[in-house]
Parts: C-alpha cells; structure tokens; sequence
C-alpha cells in the first residue's frame, strides 16, 4: 500500500546528550542533497511511524508521565508506537543500540532483525518526552514530531562507532552545545536546540511539554499540560 506523503504523520526523534554535567554535546548527522524533507540540513536521528511499530515488543516502557503527555491530544495507542518509533529510527540512522538485554518472542519483523541479534529489546525507559512539533503547511512532507532525550549511557552500544548506520544522515558526529549553532540547522531544530540547553543538567521531566503547533488556521505554542498562548514566530 502506498503512503500518501502530503498526510501528516505521526513521527519520533532521538536528542542524544553526553558529558551533561561537564561539557554537553549532543549527536547530530547531515540529511542529504536530494532528499524531500530539509535537504542538507543538520538534524537529531528521527523519523516517521511505521505501522508495524505499535505491535514491536518493548523490554520496557515509557515512565507513565512522559506517556499520559504522548497520549494527550492524540490517539492513546501511540504511546507505545511512537518510542518504538524513536529507538527504531535512532538504530537505523546511527547504528546505536537503546536496548535491554532480552529474548524476542515469536517471530521477529525484518526491519528489526539486526537490532534483534544483537540480543537487545527496545528500551523506552530512559527516553524523556521533551518537545512536539508540527510540520506548517505547504511543505513537502508534514509531521507531527515527538521529540526525545535520552542520555548517552542509556546506549547499550559503543556511543562512538556508527559502523551500522544506514546512509540517510551523513557526516554523524557529536557536536558540543555551545557550537551547534554553527551549523546549519532548520528552524524547529534551533527551537528544540534551545529547550536542550535550558534542561542539559536537570535529569527531572520538564514540568509541561512545548508544543508548537501549525495548522492550516493558525500557529500556536502550547504546553502539554500547561497554558496555551498564541505564537506569531517564524513557521
């Protein structure tokens, strides 16, 4: 079946954060020249649910309050989709394993028979909900995005070895905090960029989720379980 790429879809994306309490740097790769979506573009690891995520087994969940903020104003099945989403996309644009040490059981999806062998489920625990965004419209492709922050040593892999990445982000490297802006980043990313840089050294969940929301009527920027104001921004 094909996917109508004008619908907006659900989507997951990895902020992987080392050295926080010292000197933080976070992992960022290079979307390349001819793709659809922010060509060329600095990015975190993400990308879009895949149906078959909501039936992956997990070796453990998401912390009950970062899955009640998943699961407000959206489809409370996604809670469980959208962080095996976040560990699927970051293994196959990184090659990094956020996994515990567990036997699959029945039979195992192709697209996760690597991860799997590796003797590994996927791990949501230590991912801690900390933005969403929405695509605006007219662009080519449209998400709405969850956006995640996991600490290097949740990694069950070498954090420094990106041996079995796939090519779809190039020139992956851990870049300091302090310099990330240097490259040349889209404007949702300096946005999450920002937020990373206020929580590097708090390990508690924010008290509300940013939520910055374009639709077709209007922009807005709302806090999951917080107030809601009108935002007039770049979009």
């Amino acid at each position: 079946m094909s996917i109508d790429k004008t619908a907006i879809r659900n989507a997951a994306t990895v902020i992987v954060i080392r050295d926080r309490m010292t000197t933080p740097s976070i992992l960022m790769g290079q979307r390349g020249s001819k793709a659809a979506f922010m060509p060329n573009k600095f990015v975190f690891p993400g990308g879009a649910v895949d149906a078959g995520d909501a039936h992956i087994p997990l070796g453990s969940a998401l912390p009950p309050q970062c899955a009640a903020r998943i699961s407000e104003d959206t489809d409370p099945a996604l809670a469980r989709a959208i962080p095996v989403a976040a560990v699927r996309e970051l293994w196959e644009e990184t090659g990094l394993i956020l996994g515990t040490k567990g036997t699959w059981p029945g039979e195992i999806p192709a697209d996760w028979e690597t991860f799997a062998a590796s003797g590994h489920l996927p791990h949501a625990e230590p991912l801690q909900f900390v933005f969403r965004a929405l695509t605006p419209p007219g662009r080519p492709r449209r998400f709405d995005a969850r956006f995640f922050l996991v600490d290097v040593d949740a990694i069950a892999s070498d954090p420094d070895n990106f041996d079995n990445a796939c090519d779809e982000l190039s020139h992956l490297q851990w870049v300091p905090l302090t310099e990330a802006r240097r490259f040349d980043m889209p404007f949702i990313t300096e946005v999450v960029l920002a937020e990373v840089e206020a929580r590097a050294r708090d390990l508690e969940p924010p008290a509300s989720v940013p939520y910055f929301k374009n639709s077709d009527e209007e922009s807005l920027f709302l806090r999951m379980r917080g107030h809601t104001t009108p935002y007039d921004g770049p979009n």
